[in-house]
């Protein structure tokens, strides 16, 4: 038999090793990469699902228009580049501008329709504190000119007119109005015009607004005004409590909206219903009706949870607000208004509020003085009535309720049923003033002033309250799921 030499046998099998060796690394390292390859592929993507009132068939994120989240390049013009781009699929589907984790320091910049503005949950819009970035616009014809100076006012941070289907939502994202320069040139006297808003949408219809952090606003924070079918839901609204009128959500002129499952912490009214100012208002005649408040938690030392006016001058209709939550606030329920006004505050709904550490449960003011100008008419006198409060348990209270009617004006058709106020231990020795007003009551403690007659216990769910639902109620939502790639 002929034998291989083993120095030969050693070389083959040295060889062999070599081969199966290398073949083996080579396998191993190409699944590694296939694996590394495969890994890198899917974090390229985010999923992204979302309720909404519409779907959208186009998505880009601000980076694609040469957006920069370093909080120091500013990207306005990235922005409304990619807006005006996004535009051409609004008959199309429609579109998304997806802005992803970052610091976006902008202006103002304005929105189309059939568009949605999305907030990755570490992204964070901040305004920009350059003034000059800031252009000046009319005043709202409702108002006739601005309400911290004449004449115009500041473009709002987020700005759109004239549109339709119009989403600004997000995972929680931020938009972080850097107000303290305005809050000090508004101290000091120095503005020229009207602060700017975080968000100000006008002569629009089909809007959501949803799922985001607004902070520190230069002055109210949202501003759906002439609009239509509205939705404000999941916000928290943070500014410091003593800065000026940074009202949390301000529907004005607006018909069927619902406002819910919202946190405010403000420096004024957490809602303020309005509708225009003395002769503007009147003039121009449009109510804010059919508007659902639910589930609102309110911290304002200083202002209101609800506050119907004091612009009220087109009226105020079918309000209706449950579940509301209220600490360390002012008051509950505010109607300001006064001579001059005019219009009109009627059939309003107001059931389940729990609060605490309060100065007034109930408070309705026909004196206030604040005017447009001086061309008010002495003989516009403003019309309120049906005010139906239900169902409200109240702790650590300063005082009841402070009810202050125009004399020769009364407020009518006032009722308050199954209401329990704790008085503080530094209570008001008289824990309700009345003048000027005309209603009923039952089962409400401490007992109420003569001009609100108890009708007795058996009658404490007495205040009407709708059974019929609003259209607004009846949106039904989407539920939006995008893959997108980064």
């Amino acid at each position: 038999m002929h034998r291989i030499p083993l120095s030969s046998q050693m070389e083959k099998t040295s060889w062999l090793l070599v081969v199966v060796v290398g073949v083996v690394l080579i396998s191993l390292l190409g699944g590694a990469e296939g694996r590394k390859s495969r890994i890198l592929d899917e974090s390229s993507y985010y999923d992204l699902e979302y309720s909404a009132i519409s779907c959208r068939a186009h998505s880009a994120s601000i980076t694609d228009f040469g957006g920069v989240g370093d909080g120091k390049t500013l990207n306005t013009k990235a922005f409304q580049e990619a807006v005006n781009q996004l535009s051409k699929y609004a008959s199309d589907g429609g579109s998304q501008l997806i802005v992803p984790a970052g610091q976006w320091l902008t202006g103002s910049f304005n929105l189309t329709s059939h568009f949605t503005l999305f907030l990755h949950k570490d992204a964070v819009l901040l305004a920009s504190q350059d003034i000059n970035e800031w252009a000046v616009i009319d005043p709202l014809p409702s108002y006739g000119h601005g309400r911290d100076a004449a004449g115009g006012r500041y473009i709002s941070l987020l700005f759109g007119t004239n549109l339709t289907d119009i989403i600004i939502t997000g995972e929680n994202g931020t938009i972080d109005g850097q107000g303290e320069i305005w809050w000090q040139k508004f101290h000091s006297k120095k503005l020229k015009y009207t602060r700017p808003y975080l968000i100000e949408i006008m002569h629009s219809d089909n809007i959501q607004i949803s799922d985001l952090t607004l902070v520190n606003s230069p002055s109210w924070n949202i501003h759906p005004v002439y609009s239509s079918n509205i939705i404000v839901q999941g916000i928290t609204i943070l500014a410091p409590v003593k800065s000026p009128n940074t009202d949390g959500i301000n529907p004005d002129s607006c018909t069927n909206m619902k406002i819910e499952d919202n946190y405010i912490v403000s420096g004024d009214d957490c809602v303020a219903v309005k509708s225009g100012w003395d002769e503007y208002g009147i003039n121009y005649g449009m109510p804010t009706s059919q508007l659902i408040i639910r589930r609102l938690t309110c911290i304002s030392p200083y202002s209101a949870a609800i506050a119907l006016g004091s612009e009220m001058s087109g009226g105020i209709q079918d309000v209706r607000a449950e579940d509301i939550t209220a600490i360390n606030t002012e008051s509950g329920v505010r109607i300001k208004t006064g001579v001059g006004r005019g219009g009109f505050v009627k059939d309003v709904y107001v059931k389940g509020m729990t609060l605490h550490t309060m100065k007034w449960v109930f408070w309705m003011t026909g004196n206030y003085g604040q005017h447009a100008d001086t061309h008010w008419d002495p003989n516009a006198l403003p019309e309120i009535k049906g005010i139906n409060y239900r169902d409200v348990v109240a702790e650590n209270v300063s005082m009841a309720a402070r009810l202050e009617g125009i004399s020769g004006d009364p407020f009518t058709g006032i009722c308050i049923s199954n209401v329990t106020i704790s008085m503080a231990k530094k209570a008001k020795k008289y824990p309700w003033t009345c003048t000027d007003i005309e209603g009923i009551t039952s089962g409400v403690q401490p007992p109420p002033c003569q001009l609100l007659p108890d009708q007795g216990p058996e009658k404490t769910q007495m205040c009407s309250v709708p059974t019929e639902s609003l259209a607004i109620d009846n949106i039904e939502m989407q539920r939006c799921s995008y893959r997108l790639n980064y």
